[in-house]
């Protein structure tokens, strides 16, 4: 897939890098329109906005699809993330050598949005062996909501489930590549740039983790070929 960058009044290579900086590095809007302005590239902070939520979910949706594949044993998690001055939860999940399989920004945390999240990281990632999780009630009811599916469409095994804290540091550590860059944002003023914003920044985090065939490519090059 190429995206569509027709109407923009900046040239893709101007929009790009920008989106990249700002999801890469901890830095504000603000601060990154300065920083532009110096490389003789204006704009205000407003448009830099406008480019990461309309740009990064097209990225990310062409990441899922171009990432190496994933072990089957998943780690799963949720974190915390301030939107509108409230927290709301950012579920993720990454495969046992610490690869990100997928992630979900909702504002409640219960059985309806961890079923949500399985089903979805399943329809990008496929079903997986086992899956850790922590003693989450509403995580595990999700998971065996996973496994109805399963018996209901008579398949012969089921996801094995555990729920061993030990086991869970491994995206526990994982989640702090993400806290680090959102602290810095100071919270996020609605939902649909919080969750745009998200993914983006698990994009760089993933072309981090080396998920993607570089041929030698630079992180930013990496970033732009996801773009078409």
């Amino acid at each position: 897939m190429t995206i569509d960058f027709k109407g923009s009044h900046y040239p893709r290579s101007v929009i790009l890098y920008a989106v990249f900086f700002y999801v890469r590095y901890a830095v504000s809007y603000r601060d990154l329109e300065e920083i532009m302005a110096e490389r003789g590239v204006e704009f205000d902070h407003a448009t830099l906005n406008r480019w990461v939520i309309r740009f990064s979910p097209l990225i990310a949706m062409e990441a899922h699809k171009r990432k190496r594949k994933t072990a089957v044993s998943w780690r799963m998690d949720e974190t915390y993330i301030k939107v509108k001055g409230k927290w709301t939860y950012y579920y993720r999940a990454i495969d046992k050598f610490g690869k990100t399989l997928d992630f979900m920004l909702s504002e409640h945390r219960d059985e309806a949005a961890a079923t949500a999240f399985f089903a979805r990281t399943i329809g990008k990632n496929g079903f997986p062996d086992r899956v850790v999780i922590d003693k989450s009630g509403a995580n595990l009811a999700g998971l065996q909501n996973m496994n109805c599916l399963l018996i209901l469409n008579e398949w012969f095994w089921l996801i094995e489930i555990l729920q061993v804290k030990n086991l869970n540091n491994i995206i526990e550590q994982d989640h702090r590549f993400i806290k680090k860059l959102t602290r810095q944002m100071k919270g996020f003023k609605s939902f649909r740039s919080a969750t745009a914003t998200l993914e983006g920044i698990e994009v760089a985090h993933m072309i981090h983790k080396r998920q993607f065939d570089s041929s030698g490519q630079s992180a930013f090059q990496q970033f732009t070929a996801l773009a078409g």
